[in-house]
């Protein structure tokens, strides 16, 4: 009996949630991740190799309504200093000169800009699913001291504790006065279009 209700409580917590209206929550750094990936081009581009960036430290928070969705929002903060080059089978030396790369005037350039910030203005075209809700987020993108509207798919859970939101997005570094980095005088650079993906969990807040 108390293994049926524990398992009715799970399948109701979403429909609670809705009844009590907007929930906010806090993003989780520990569970959330953002990675940014990041391919080459050029004549000889065989020669380099893609880059695999994740962007620790996320934080903000969250409001979701089951109800009314299109209400909800988000704003997210990652300090470009927590951004760090992963790329899976290269040497460390070789990490750590696209980080040294990665964080100079060029780039990030995380002396002068150490934030980088993601506020929601609009939720659109939200449709229930099995596990949660599909719908399509906009808002507004600061990078590099530049700020630039993005809009990107998004799938969402959420129950009265927690809120897991995913997705992915593409954007291009010359938008946001980044000049893509060349090398071998420009025989390999990487491309001007970066893939972000993230999966971020936020929690109640109390």
């Amino acid at each position: 009996m108390r293994a049926f209700s524990a398992a009715l409580i799970v399948l109701l917590a979403p429909f609670s949630l809705g009844a009590q209206g907007t929930a906010s929550y806090s993003v989780d750094p520990q569970q959330s991740k953002v990675e940014i990936h990041v391919g080459k081009q050029g004549a000889f581009s065989a020669f380099g190799h893609d880059h695999l960036v994740a962007a620790n430290q996320v934080s903000g928070d969250a409001k979701f309504d089951a109800q009314n969705v299109d209400q909800s929002s988000v704003h997210l903060k990652i300090p470009t200093k927590s951004i760090t080059v992963i790329d899976p089978g290269e040497s460390e030396k070789d990490r750590k000169e696209v980080q040294a790369a990665m964080e100079g005037e060029k780039v990030l350039d995380v002396a002068r800009f150490p934030e980088i910030a993601f506020t929601s203005t609009s939720v659109s075209g939200a449709k229930k699913t099995p596990n949660g809700w599909e719908l399509t987020l906009a808002g507004k993108l600061n990078l590099h001291g530049v700020e630039k509207p993005v809009t990107f798919p998004l799938r969402v859970t959420a129950n009265a504790n927690e809120l897991h939101g995913e997705g992915e997005l593409s954007v291009l570094q010359t938008d946001y006065g980044i000049t893509p980095v060349k090398a071998g005088g420009g025989t390999v650079k990487v491309k001007d279009k970066l893939k972000i993906t993230f999966s971020i969990v936020a929690k109640v807040a109390h």
